[in-house]
């Protein structure tokens, strides 16, 4: 190890932060060295992201306290000095310029009402003491940097219209504006796609050698420190319970809860040559001992010795978005293109793909929450459309939707018993207040939680826990159809895997199907019996699972598949990445996608066609795609 190595360019000792009469962090000590990157690890609560905050010195704004502990900072032009002993105007010399941190949401973290520009600028007028036109000439160079279009026309832009990675991009754009020492990450990455996920990876790599400067990176994705991270602190309740290099820490780990930890991130490659889904054990972490829950099973359901329970038929779905001045519509989004697939009883059909490639309104239009453009669905062999009401009532008992966001669509107000209560009654199912009680607590027993948390209100339970009541909620009203539109994305792994398994022994019990819209294709290789994957609207490749995830043949599915990351240090492999972003689906009225058409290749292993001489790159298999 180098000199430069040995004397870290900041030091955290025995910090402990309270917040009121809470202790989140408590006595936390690690090393950040110049030119490395060190991973912050842990799941929801375990202090990672206050760490950042109280490094920034942005925990005051909160009502944090300093119990004990100091941050040392050795910057380039100053002697090291301790940043809890500053004041707020000192760090403001230093926040931005020497240390500077990527936050988890761009949207809220930039400012709707400026432009990119102006925000861009900010810092650089701030500390770098440019004028405006030097600050917009820099500002263009940034956006350049992190490889963003046009970086011109920009500057211009209001936060709302840029896309979430695009977005991200910004955020990174303004945290190395001043060309920082340290980078600090706070889950950049979360809510992006993997393709964009590994753009964004790539370009915090690229400046890191660029610049020579430390990053810290803070995440739960243990498939993202296995990527980036040369040295790991695992946290756990605010402590620091491991530390090491990442290869000794994957290889060897030590302590109970990062062997749980790693046990419960899917593998995307696990279930090679299996045929099934399948359920796997899972290491939990009770009163600090490891304990192993449930047990290896195939999840051989599908009946598909029987008609489908869905038949989706040439499925379009567009919005109208501009009008002219006398009120005709001039372009519309062209959500979802000629898509057909059918689901059987007890089937898991996952559809996957990048943000705006049509997943979530697929699903929405089969629940009926928006109306199709046109094409046929069919449940149960008759059309959802020409149903009485009676009959459009009970589809929806039949066909129940799980969201993305268990908070935001869990009454706040109601206790959860009422919300898993409501579907019982609104279809009336059973008529006694006894009966439908007994029927709430067997529900929440049934997803891992007690009778008594039916008097509790949502923002009583963890993430985890709201989950499990959504779930419990879709499975009142005896549903055939569950939707689950990214119902795992925002979940730790612990909770992500028990979750899952949960969904399988479900399906098992009372013969669901599942429709799985996802972006994450490791969680996908575990729970599909096949997947269908979609670009810009139309599918790209589908099959059963063992075709699509270890046969991919469109190159879309390729690049999808090689931009997941591995959660193994060890493993060098080759990426096939995406470049530039994803076409947009808005056209002019009159500019209709061209409909693709799909060739057999294996008995039901679908392949959209390869490109047509002079195929557009809003095509499906366009030049984003073949680039």
């Amino acid at each position: 190890m180098t000199d430069r190595q040995d004397a870290p360019i900041l030091r955290v000792e025995d910090l402990t932060v309270q917040f009121g009469d809470n202790t989140v962090i408590e006595n936390l000590s690690f090393d950040v060295h110049q030119g490395r990157t060190l991973a912050i690890v842990g799941e929801s609560g375990s202090g990672k992201s206050v760490t950042s905050q109280t490094i920034m010195r942005l925990a005051d704004m909160a009502g944090a306290s300093y119990q004990s502990g100091q941050i040392h900072f050795q910057s380039a032009t100053q002697p090291s000095q301790d940043l809890l002993s500053l004041s707020q105007s000192q760090m403001r010399g230093i926040r931005g310029k020497d240390i500077a941190m990527i936050f988890q949401e761009p949207m809220t973290s930039l400012n709707p009402v400026f432009t990119i520009g102006d925000q861009l600028c900010e810092a650089l007028l701030l500390h770098e003491k440019l004028t405006k036109a030097q600050a917009l000439a820099e500002s263009q160079k940034l956006l350049d940097m992190v490889r963003l279009p046009d970086s011109s026309e920009m500057l211009k832009r209001y936060p709302h219209q840029l896309s979430g990675g695009m977005r991200q991009r910004v955020m990174i754009a303004m945290a190395l504006a001043c060309k920082p020492q340290i980078l600090i990450a706070d889950e950049p990455t979360t809510a992006l796609d993997v393709t964009i996920q590994a753009q964004i990876l790539a370009i915090i790599a690229d400046l890191q050698k660029e610049l020579d400067m430390a990053v810290i990176f803070i995440t739960h994705d243990m498939g993202v420190v296995a990527e980036i991270a040369d040295d790991v602190v695992v946290m756990w309740q605010g402590r620091k319970i491991e530390q090491g290099k990442v290869q000794q820490v994957f290889a060897k780990p030590k302590h109970a809860y990062t062997q749980a930890l790693l046990n419960a991130v899917p593998k995307l490659g696990s279930m090679t040559g299996r045929r099934h889904p399948c359920r796997f054990p899972v290491m939990v972490l009770e009163n600090e001992q490891l304990k192993v829950v449930g047990e290896e099973k195939e999840q051989d359901t599908a009946r598909y010795d029987m008609a489908p329970l869905l038949r989706v038929k040439d499925l379009i779905t567009r919005f109208d978005t501009k009008k002219n001045f006398w009120g005709r519509t001039t372009h519309r989004v062209h959500a979802v293109e000629n898509v057909s697939f059918d689901i059987y009883p007890g089937e898991t059909l996952a559809l996957v793909g990048e943000s705006g490639s049509g997943k979530s309104t697929i699903g929405r239009t089969i629940q009926q929450l928006q109306k199709a453009t046109s094409g046929n669905i069919e449940f149960e062999g008759r059309s959802i459309e020409h149903r009485s009401n009676a009959e459009q009532s009970r589809l929806r008992q039949d066909i129940q939707y799980i969201f993305q966001d268990p908070y935001a669509s869990l009454d706040p107000r109601k206790t959860v018993g009422y919300s898993i209560a409501e579907p019982i009654r609104t279809h009336h199912l059973l008529s006694s207040r006894k009966q439908i009680d007994e029927r709430v607590a067997e529900l929440l027993e049934r997803v891992g939680l007690r009778p008594e948390h039916a008097a509790r209100y949502p923002h009583e339970f963890s993430g985890g826990q709201r989950q499990r009541i959504c779930i419990a909620r879709a499975l009142a009203s005896n549903p055939k159809l569950i939707i689950a539109d990214e119902a795992l994305s925002a979940l730790d792994v612990s909770i992500q895997a028990q979750i899952i398994n949960l969904f399988m022994e479900l399906q098992e019990e009372f013969g669901i199907a599942y429709l799985f819209i996802s972006h994450d294709m490791a969680v996908v290789e575990k729970i599909s019996h096949r997947v269908a994957v979609l670009y810009l609207g139309q599918i790209a490749e589908i099959g059963n699972r063992q075709q699509v995830l270890e046969t991919p043949t469109h190159p879309y599915t390729q690049k999808l598949l090689s931009a997941v990351p591995v959660a193994d240090p060890t493993l060098q492999r080759t990426h096939v990445r995406l470049t530039g972003d994803i076409p947009s689906p808005v056209r002019q009225v009159g500019d209709e996608p061209k409909a693709v058409t799909h060739i057999e290749i294996n008995p039901g292993h679908w392949v959209a066609r390869t490109p047509q001489e002079g195929a557009k790159q809003s095509d499906i298999n366009g030049d984003y795609v073949n680039a």
